[in-house]
C-alpha cells in the first residue's frame, strides 16, 4: 500500500453525490504520494447497496469520474465485508501481476433515506425467503447472539459498554470520526434500548463517506512512495446464511491453543463467528503468526456492535473463547493495552458507510504503520507506539463473509 484517503464519515449533505465523496478521498491519496492518473492500471469498486443511491453501475460511474477509463475495473459486493473483500481483491490484482498500481475505492451514501428504511435495505442481506419476512433486522440478530454469549460465558452488559466507552473515546482524537464522545457505563446503559441488551450506544451509525487505498507492486511501491506498507497476507472465511443452519463441531485451533481449552464448548453456536476464525487462521499462516496477541501491535476490527467486538477478540485468538468480556474490561484492548483495538474509534464511533468501511480500516492501518497519524489527524494521541504489524478485519451478515488482512511496516 502506497497511499490512502478518507472523507469524514457523517450524515452528509444529501446533495453530495457519491462520486464527489470518492473524488475527495482519491485526491487526498494522490496528493499524499508521488502518483498521477497515468500510473494506474485499473481499479476495484466497493459499495454494498444499489438502493441507497438508486443507481445501478455506480462503480463504473466513479471510475469514469476519477478519470480512469478505459482501464479495467470491477465491483465487489459482500455485505458488511464489502470493503475488506475489495481491499483483498485489489491485493490479488497486483499480486497476480495483472496490475502494478490499483486504486481500491469504497463508498456509501446512506443519509438519503430514513433510518428505518436504511435498516430495511441492510436487512436485505439476510435471507429474504426465511429470516427477513419474520422481522429479520440485524440488530435483532446481534442482540440474540449477545444474549447467548452472556448465557454461555457470563459476559455482562457493563463489559459491552466498555467497548463503546473505549471506541467513542478514541474517536475524540480522530477528525474523520462521526460520533466522538466521552462516555460512562451509565451513559451507554441509559441510552434508548434498541434490542436487548443492545442500546443505541452499543450500535454503529449509518453514514455517508468514502475511502481510497492505492496498492502497488513492490517495484512500483518504492518508486512512488517513500514509506510503503507491506500487505503480508490475506485470509477469508464464510458461513451459512442462516444461523440455524450452522452445525456444531470442534473449534478450529490456533497454534497457541489446544483441544482441552474447549472441552465443553458448543461451537460455533450463535455466540461465535466460525468465518472469523477461518479468516484469521489463513491470514496468520500466511504471515507466520503463531501467537496473535504477542505478534500484533494494532487491530482495526468490525465492531458494528459492542458485542461483535468482544466476539471477534475470541475469533482472532486474542484471548480464549469466553474471555472477550474480561479482555476489554481489563484494558487489554486500549491504545496502551496489550494490543490496540480500534484506535480509530471503529465503526461504533467512526461510522459505517458500508462500502467504505473496510477500506477506511486499511487507510488508518497504513497511517499507523507509517507512524504518520499526527500528520493526518493533526494529533498523535492515537498513534500506537512502535507499531510494526497490524490486522484489519471486515465482517458481513451474521458472520457470513469475514476477511482478515495482515499489514506490516517496511521501515
Amino acid at each position: 500500500m502506497i497511499s490512502g484517503g478518507v472523507t469524514k464519515f457523517a450524515k452528509a449533505n444529501p446533495e453530495m453525490d457519491f462520486r464527489l465523496l470518492v473524488k475527495k478521498a482519491f485526491d487526498y491519496a494522490l496528493n499524499d504520494a508521488k502518483i498521477s492518473l497515468a500510473d494506474f492500471d485499473g481499479s476495484v469498486a466497493s459499495y454494498f447497496s444499489d438502493h441507497f443511491q438508486r443507481q445501478l453501475m455506480s462503480g463504473i460511474m466513479v471510475h469514469d469520474y476519477l478519470g480512469l477509463t478505459p482501464k479495467p475495473s470491477k465491483r465487489v459486493e459482500g455485505g458488511g465485508a464489502t470493503g475488506g473483500l475489495a481491499f483483498q481483491t485489489g491485493y490479488e490484482e497486483v499480486a497476480s501481476g495483472r496490475m502494478d498500481v490499483c486504486a481500491v475505492y469504497g463508498f456509501e451514501s446512506m443519509s438519503h433515506v430514513n433510518t428505518w428504511k436504511g435498516n430495511e435495505f441492510i436487512a436485505l442481506a439476510s435471507d429474504t425467503n426465511f429470516d427477513y419476512p419474520v422481522g429479520g433486522f440485524y440488530t435483532g440478530y446481534y442482540a440474540m447472539m449477545a444474549v447467548r454469549h452472556m448465557h454461555e460465558y457470563g459476559t455482562t452488559v457493563e463489559q459491552l459498554a466498555k467497548v463503546s466507552i473505549k471506541n467513542h473515546g478514541n474517536a475524540l482524537h480522530n477528525p474523520y470520526a462521526q460520533s466522538p464522545m466521552k462516555l460512562t457505563v451509565k451513559d451507554v446503559r441509559n441510552a434508548p434500548m434498541v434490542a436487548y441488551p443492545l442500546t443505541r450506544l452499543d450500535v454503529c451509525t449509518m453514514s455517508d463517506g468514502a475511502a481510497v487505498a492505492i496498492l502497488a507492486s513492490e517495484e512500483k511501491a518504492f518508486e512512488l512512495c517513500d514509506n510503503p506498507v507491506l500487505i503480508k497476507s490475506i485470509g477469508s472465511g464464510t458461513d451459512t446464511m442462516r444461523l440455524s443452519d450452522r452445525p456444531f463441531g470442534k473449534v478450529p485451533l490456533l497454534p497457541n491453543e489446544k483441544e482441552s481449552d474447549y472441552k465443553k464448548l458448543q461451537y460455533p453456536g450463535v455466540h461465535s463467528f466460525r468465518a472469523g476464525r477461518t479468516a484469521a487462521i489463513e491470514a496468520y499462516q500466511g504471515a507466520g503468526i503463531t501467537d496473535p496477541l504477542e505478534e500484533l501491535d494494532v487491530i482495526e476490527l468490525h465492531d458494528a456492535y459492542t458485542s461483535s467486538e468482544i466476539q471477534t477478540y475470541e475469533d482472532l485468538g486474542l484471548c480464549k473463547y469466553g474471555e472477550g468480556g474480561s479482555f476489554v474490561e481489563e484494558g487489554k484492548a486500549d491504545i496502551k493495552g496489550k494490543v490496540a483495538v480500534n484506535p480509530s474509534g471503529g465503526l461504533l464511533a467512526s461510522g459505517h458507510p458500508v462500502g467504505a468501511t473496510g477500506i477506511m480500516q486499511g487507510v488508518f492501518m497504513f497511517w499507523q504503520l507509517q507512524h504518520s497519524i499526527k500528520k493526518h489527524f493533526k494529533d498523535d494521541a492515537l498513534q500506537v507506539p512502535n507499531a510494526k504489524r497490524g490486522l484489519i478485519h471486515s465482517h458481513a451478515g451474521t458472520g457470513t463473509y469475514v476477511t482478515a488482512t495482515i499489514m506490516e511496516a517496511v521501515k
